[in-house]
């Protein structure tokens, strides 16, 4: 592997979309072919689903050490979602921007708009599923949330489609089409790339 060298002009990169699209599976793709970048990993008070990893998929943290870092200003942004928090960590962003690292942030609509406030230079992807009853059909086969959890995440996504016209891309993520989906985004980088703008992030927080 070639040594990866730091990205003169490095890009802030949202990844969002309704619950169910598939954002962990795409992102762990993308993780296994791209040098150079940093993954954010989002913190949560919500319960470690079977198969996930502290640190990798989340960092799971109870809601007074949340609510620490919350006080603290130690989140770019931050929400509650269902009834649990997640906050995207502010050290994590300008840690690896200042390295010269592409930072791919995966967030849900509502954290999308609010980190659009602050860094409207950045990369906004709205990841799409082909059709409600295939957004339907994965999260029911996900098996992680009661009927009424599920009927509530599914009203959640009908708004959130509506949302996906302010964001610079939408990419339909189809059934078992994976590679597709992610060799999409990475065009979409390419297309950024040549445009060679000087950006700039989060002034308020110290990031140039």
């Amino acid at each position: 592997m070639t040594e990866s060298k730091p990205f003169q002009n490095p890009m802030l990169i949202v990844l969002s979309g309704p619950s169910g699209v598939g954002k962990d599976a795409v992102l762990s793709r993308m993780k296994e072919s791209l040098d150079n970048y940093h993954f954010t990993v989002t913190a949560t008070t919500r319960e470690i689903r079977e198969g996930e990893i502290v640190g990798r998929d989340y960092d799971f943290l109870s809601r007074d050490q949340f609510e620490k870092l919350v006080s603290t200003k130690g989140f770019i942004e931050w929400s509650e979602v269902y009834g649990n928090l997640y906050g995207v960590p502010k050290s994590q962003v300008i840690n690896a921007l200042n390295e010269g690292k592409h930072v791919v942030v995966k967030i849900d609509v509502q954290g999308a708009r609010k980190i659009q406030a602050l860094a409207p230079d950045a990369i906004f992807i709205f990841l799409s599923p082909p059709s409600m009853e295939s957004l339907e059909s994965r999260l029911t086969q996900r098996m992680t949330e009661s009927p009424e959890a599920l009927a509530i995440r599914l009203e959640t996504a009908k708004l959130e489609l509506l949302e996906s016209k302010w964001f610079n891309y939408t990419v339909v993520n189809e059934d078992d089409m994976i590679e597709q989906t992610v060799h999409r985004i990475k065009e979409i980088v390419k297309q950024e790339l040549l445009l060679n703008r000087n950006r700039t992030y989060f002034i308020d927080t110290g990031l140039k």
